[in-house]
């Protein structure tokens, strides 16, 4: 019904590779047994908080922790999207913490290697850097966060449309770890490097995808090449999950060819072997 991805991925690199629950048009069950024999973990998309089919059922869980063991594939979640850690509403926190608990609780029989949270942030106190009020309600939705029992090394902050040191206190203070989104790094001007270098020792995952013309999370194959090089040499150090954050076929399929070939030039310059199973850096 849908079309198989030429090759496997599993085990090539240093990293573990993965990529969304949303490549093909239909649940997480069809996409895992899709995907599964090809890569070493997907990134369970739960974007909606409302909609009670927009999380998996109990039975569902049991199927992807199955699924789990047949291909020996993991799983990171991506925490809903529509949540507000630090809005000025004390409901609405509460509503955010409520959902990161509930979310957490459904998907601890998978073990997923992180838990990855926006920290949204309004575009008035994006714009005016007025940030004080914003950092304290996120810092109180965090601690009614851990209060209620979350391991805080399982969540990862993800950098967005703001530098993410903004956030750095809570990060330290609550011992959280970090999502390093690459295509939102370069989609808002920040430098990958720079920003690498400072969370590596956090950095549980990292999110890639290409950046064009203002649109991101399209195919790696659409990124400037002037940020090939500081991307491998983000990735020749890294050894966590790098996950594709595409969702379609068409742009995974290009995704994993482009990185490929990216990586097997890399190596070139580095005198060693082409890219294969169980490669590991000298």
């Amino acid at each position: 019904m849908y079309p198989d991805l030429p090759k496997s991925y599993k085990g090539v690199y240093p990293f573990r590779l993965g990529t969304t629950s949303f490549i093909y048009p239909d649940n997480y069950i069809p996409n895992v047994k899709m995907l599964g024999p090809y890569i070493d973990e997907i990134e369970l998309l739960f974007l909606e908080s409302g909609a009670k089919e927009s999380l998996p059922s109990k039975h569902e869980i049991d199927e992807l922790s199955r699924l789990s063991r047949e291909f020996e594939i993991t799983y990171n979640v991506h925490l809903p999207v529509d949540i507000f850690m630090g809005d000025n509403n004390f409901l609405t926190r509460n509503y955010a913490v409520e959902t990161v608990k509930k979310v957490m609780d459904l998907c601890e029989p998978l073990a997923p290697s992180t838990y990855t949270l926006h920290l949204s942030i309004d575009e008035k106190t994006a714009k005016t850097g007025c940030l004080d009020e914003w950092q304290k309600l996120l810092y109180k939705g965090m601690e009614k966060l851990i209060s209620a029992g979350i391991k805080s090394e399982a969540v990862s902050i993800e950098n967005l449309n703001y530098s993410i040191d903004w956030v750095d206190r809570i990060i330290d203070d609550f011992n959280l770890s970090v999502c390093i989104d690459i295509g939102h790094l370069i989609l808002y001007g920040f430098d990958l490097e720079t920003v690498f270098n400072k969370y590596l020792d956090k950095t549980t995952i990292i999110h890639l995808h290409g950046v064009e013309n203002g649109r991101d999370h399209i195919s790696l194959d659409r990124i400037s090449e002037d940020f090939i090089p500081p991307l491998m040499e983000i990735l020749k150090r890294f050894t966590g999950v790098v996950s594709l954050e595409v969702f379609s076929y068409n742009h995974l399929d290009l995704s994993l060819k482009f990185l490929e070939k990216c990586w097997q030039r890399e190596m070139g310059k580095m005198g060693s072997l082409p890219i294969h199973k169980g490669y590991e850096l000298p």
